[in-house]
């Protein structure tokens, strides 16, 4: 990877979205639109307070926004931020792709090399 591309990669949101439950709060809250900690608790394996913990991960991340909802906060995704983590993880793949072109092209010549 370049020293460019590993500049621009954000580890506290690529720790965030490493989690399995909080990338499952970001499919719910893109299908739904927004949610709160509690209605989204009522579709997960977690409690309510577990969910605000991981949505409080998101938000410092910028992946979610947070308006006031009387005694609650509902939560909707950072179009932008999400749009920024995606770049993020096509331009991570693409530099692993060259690196991986490279390494087969190392073995294939080491392998051409080798007596029978």
């Amino acid at each position: 990877m370049s020293t460019a591309v590993a500049e621009k990669i954000d580890d506290d949101l690529w720790a965030a979205i490493g989690d399995p439950t909080r990338r499952r709060m970001l499919d719910l809250l893109l299908m739904e639109g927004d949610g709160t900690a509690t209605t989204l608790s009522q579709r997960m394996p977690v409690t309510r307070q577990a969910v605000a913990k991981h949505l409080g991960v998101l938000d410092r991340v910028g992946l979610v926004r947070a308006t006031p909802a009387g005694r609650e906060k509902r939560y909707r995704v950072d179009d932008a931020q999400l749009a920024r983590a995606v770049a993020q993880l096509s331009s991570v793949g693409s530099a692993w792709d060259a690196r991986l072109r490279r390494i087969k092209r190392i073995a294939e010549a080491i392998q051409r090399t080798q007596p029978d």
